[in-house]
């Protein structure tokens, strides 16, 4: 397979209808990719708070409108990032009543909305995303025609439970959509290669690049193998990754090592 990581770069000052073009010309160009993935609250920005609920949309909102037409223009499997999601208020109607969701959108070669995952973890301790936002509630698995997906964003990359529920599920590719600040870079390459080493999956980490509300992102996208062997690593601006993998490496790397076989915890097992 092969696989493009758009690092887009977040500046402030794009208009985030600029960026939406700019992003769906980005998409367009990767025509021969399988599957191509963006990086976290990309239209936005992770760290502007403050843009959060005037910008937010419905989830059929103009971000996968213009998103379905440019993974159906380009042919691609398409992880869309995430955005500033406005659910249905309780009774049903749209508006801006509803509760903000940090919701990742993954699109078929045919446009198709395929998979919704809206963020469990929020970042913020009890400020920002943390509070601004509601968490979502489940796991998101895509079967693609050579692998499956499993759908994180950003902070759950820190809660390995999550990653070997997505596996529990079948996963074999993860997938990490990511807004992640400079200041703990070290972080974001460490827990990627460990989230890979412990499920024996590829992981695809996508981050943003550029600096919003003050703050400089990370960049430096990822892609670690089952093994934890760095395939391909972005630098710090804005950049299109492109990696081939073999998604056939995940069921050789269990059969050789199998260590998944002999978890203890964790497990539904009758407690003494």
């Amino acid at each position: 397979m092969r696989a493009s990581l758009l690092q887009v770069d977040v500046n402030e000052g794009e208009s985030v209808e600029s960026r939406r073009r700019r992003v769906a010309a980005l998409v367009r160009e990767q025509a021969g990719a399988d599957l191509v993935v963006l990086p976290e609250l990309w239209t936005t920005g992770a760290f502007a708070y403050e843009d959060f609920a005037r910008e937010a949309e419905p989830l059929h909102g103009p971000t996968l409108e213009a998103m379905a037409a440019a993974a159906r223009d380009a042919g691609v499997w398409l992880h869309a990032g995430s955005v500033p999601e406005r659910a249905a208020a309780d009774d049903g109607s749209a508006g801006g009543d509803g509760p903000l969701y940090n919701t990742s959108l993954v699109l078929s070669p045919a446009g198709d909305l395929a998979a919704v995952y809206r963020k469990i973890h929020r970042f913020g301790f009890d400020q920002g995303e943390a509070v601004l936002m509601s968490a979502g509630d489940a796991l998101v698995t895509v079967p693609l025609p050579h692998t499956t997906l499993g759908v994180a964003t950003c902070y759950d990359l820190r809660f390995p439970e999550l990653f070997r529920g997505l596996v529990d599920a079948g996963a074999e590719t993860l997938v990490v959509s990511s807004g992640w600040p400079d200041r703990r870079r070290s972080h974001w390459t460490l827990l990627a290669q460990a989230r890979a080493v412990e499920n024996q999956a590829y992981v695809l980490a996508c981050g943003t690049a550029g600096t919003h509300a003050g703050v400089l992102q990370a960049g430096h996208s990822i892609v670690v193998d089952p093994w934890g062997e760095v395939l391909a690593e972005a630098g710090s601006g804005e950049q299109v990754l492109t990696v081939d993998f073999d998604p056939a490496k995940v069921a050789k790397t269990r059969e050789q090592f199998p260590a998944l076989k002999d978890r203890v915890l964790g497990l539904d097992r009758p407690h003494r």
